[in-house]
């Protein structure tokens, strides 16, 4: 037994009966007996960055970890006591109710999981190629200058407030009796577009509500998700555009052949990333944009519409029920943990299906 585990780590010496450690084991054995004081060392020789990687670190437990803590509330019952610490135990009970319980919160879920999945879904449809066209059509674009301005114009509106976004979006497609419309409502009108629904404003409609977050939201992240492929695309080398030249590619060609199998292992990546927040839809855009509206038609009768049947997702339902001081605080708990878990199960298994089938994964 000893022999075998010198074996290991020693060369054994027929002539002198005697093991002898090589050198690159000694190289090994020096670095692992170093390990702590070189950390140690790297450490005090860029204290300054470490220091700047403080309020991070202070940000993530106080915004990340610390509620974490929280999420006890979904297994106990709020009902008796303020803190999480003194509730008794329930369990999986929640989680019971909202998927196959109780009838009034189990109805209201799935319609709000059904409203998240389908509004992630088509953000995802038609959210992620836009990026890549776009990076591909950047680096089609030989003025610098030109290429510049329209990067610009794209990134722009990332940088701007979901509040002015969301502002402008319910500016631009409102409605009124009086027919003072938004632009947009104004054009939509003009094509034939059903005037009452245009005077009740587009966006709190049920029919035109995804439709236009979609649009939104493409709007304000297509041009900076754009980044990543694009850099991707630069950075492909400049001889493999002119072998496929040689071999009589052209332009479309040479996107087929050249630019998208090279950046296969970007966009796989990212697609594996957007899948894991699939069901993490923007709360705030949505919420924001939630509402309805009455106007006074000709006849003396009022009409309502209202786009929370196809707004109202996971995460505006659990902050509906989170202003209640009773046991419906752990509903809307439950069913954001329930939300997380499945977004998990999707990465796991978005990730295990990349890497069998195109050798690229996350992990």
């Amino acid at each position: 037994m000893f022999k075998q585990k010198c074996d290991d780590f020693l060369v054994y010496d027929e002539a002198t009966d005697s093991y002898s450690m090589p050198a690159d084991q000694q190289v090994r054995d020096t670095v692992e007996k170093n390990k702590w004081k070189d950390t140690l060392f790297t450490i005090l020789k860029d204290w300054r960055l470490y220091i700047m990687l403080v309020p991070m670190i202070v940000v993530y437990v106080l915004w990340r970890y610390m509620p974490m803590y929280e999420l006890l509330g979904c297994f106990k019952n709020p009902s008796i006591a303020d803190s999480v610490s003194d509730q008794y135990w329930v369990g999986l009970r929640y989680f019971y109710d909202i998927m196959f319980g109780d009838a009034e919160y189990s109805v209201e879920f799935w319609l709000a999981f059904r409203n998240t999945f389908v509004t992630a879904f088509y953000g995802l449809l038609f959210g992620f190629p836009v990026p890549i066209i776009l990076a591909l059509f950047f680096n089609e674009v030989r003025s610098n200058v030109a290429r510049n301005i329209m990067q610009v114009c794209v990134y722009l509106p990332k940088f701007l407030s979901t509040v002015i976004v969301t502002t402008l979006a319910l500016v631009l497609f409102k409605g009124s009796s009086s027919g003072d419309y938004g632009v947009v409502s104004k054009l939509l009108v003009w094509f034939g577009v059903d005037e009452t629904l245009a005077k009740a404003g587009l966006v709190y409609t049920t029919q035109y509500y995804r439709g236009l977050y979609v649009v939104l939201d493409l709007w304000e992240h297509a041009g900076y998700d754009s980044i990543v492929f694009f850099a991707a695309v630069i950075a492909i080398s400049p001889t493999s555009y002119e072998a496929a030249q040689i071999d009589g590619a052209g332009k479309m060609q040479q996107m087929r052949y050249v630019v998208i199998p090279s950046i296969l292992s970007t966009v796989v990546i990212m697609l594996i990333m957007k899948i894991g927040s699939l069901l993490s839809v923007g709360y705030e855009k949505i919420y924001l944009l939630m509402g309805s509206n009455t106007i006074a038609l000709e006849d003396g009768s009022y009409y309502t519409t209202s786009n929370y049947e196809a707004a109202n997702t996971v995460s505006t339902w659990a902050n509906q029920l989170s202003d209640y001081s009773d046991y419906r605080q752990a509903y809307g708990k439950a069913a954001e943990m329930l939300n997380n878990l499945i977004g998990m199960i999707l990465v796991i298994g978005s990730n295990a299906i990349a890497k069998r089938a195109t050798d690229v994964s996350l992990y």
